[in-house]
């Protein structure tokens, strides 16, 4: 009960101050990905929170949008259109190493994760924390488990608390480690519940954003 009541304080004072500190790269950004590309500023994906409840997590675009049937829809739906890609991308951890989709101010914001920041508003609404794990797709943790029939534990123990904005494996190797070495770091970090560990990561996580390891 004390860790649940400090950890949510420490989200919503941690996530009002970062938001004004940063609130001036937010609009530098926000100006960037509308100049350099057609579509909307913001990109805002459906994931699993607590619980197994679907929330809309806020993210920066980068990646093009792409005209079928003459519809606008997002780089996602490029991949049911291209099978081989579409096989890539999930035989790679739901990742692409060098993806075609994404936008030029795209690669420089997802290398240093700046487009992840609009999450800190995801904080302060609840939806997610500070720390947590990661916040996967429905449909990645549904294809994932018939890959790694073993990892279907760890995400019983993940989905018991908020995802986090940073977590133990973005500070360590980020998209480089596989679903289910990612998904049992995951889990140990639920498991372990300390806020020491927490300010360790939130401590970490600057460093991490600026070496831009295992980004793409």
């Amino acid at each position: 009960m004390f860790y649940d009541f400090t950890k949510r304080l420490i989200d919503i004072i941690g996530s009002a101050i970062a938001l004004t500190l940063i609130s001036p790269i937010i609009i530098i950004f926000i100006i960037m990905v509308k100049l350099t590309s057609n579509g909307p500023i913001f990109y805002t994906p459906l994931r699993v929170g607590k619980g197994g409840k679907l929330f809309k997590m806020l993210k920066f675009r980068s990646m093009f949008m792409y005209q079928i049937n003459g519809k606008w829809v997002h780089a996602l739906k490029y991949l049911e259109i291209h099978p081989k890609l579409k096989k890539e991308y999930q035989l790679n951890s739901f990742k692409l190493q060098n993806d075609p989709r994404i936008t030029t101010i795209g690669k420089i914001i997802r290398r240093y994760s700046i487009d992840e920041l609009p999450q800190l508003i995801n904080v302060l609404k609840g939806d997610m924390s500070l720390v947590g794990p990661r916040a996967y797709q429905a449909d990645e943790l549904t294809h994932q488990q018939k890959v790694y029939p073993q990892t279907k534990k760890h995400v019983k123990i993940i989905l018991m608390a908020r995802p986090g904005a940073s977590g133990p494996w973005q500070v360590s190797g980020r998209s480089f480690i596989n679903f289910d070495q990612r998904v049992g770091m995951d889990a140990q970090y639920v498991q372990r519940r300390s806020l020491l560990y927490d300010i360790w990561i939130i401590i970490k996580t600057p460093l991490s954003m600026l070496i831009g390891t295992g980004a793409v």
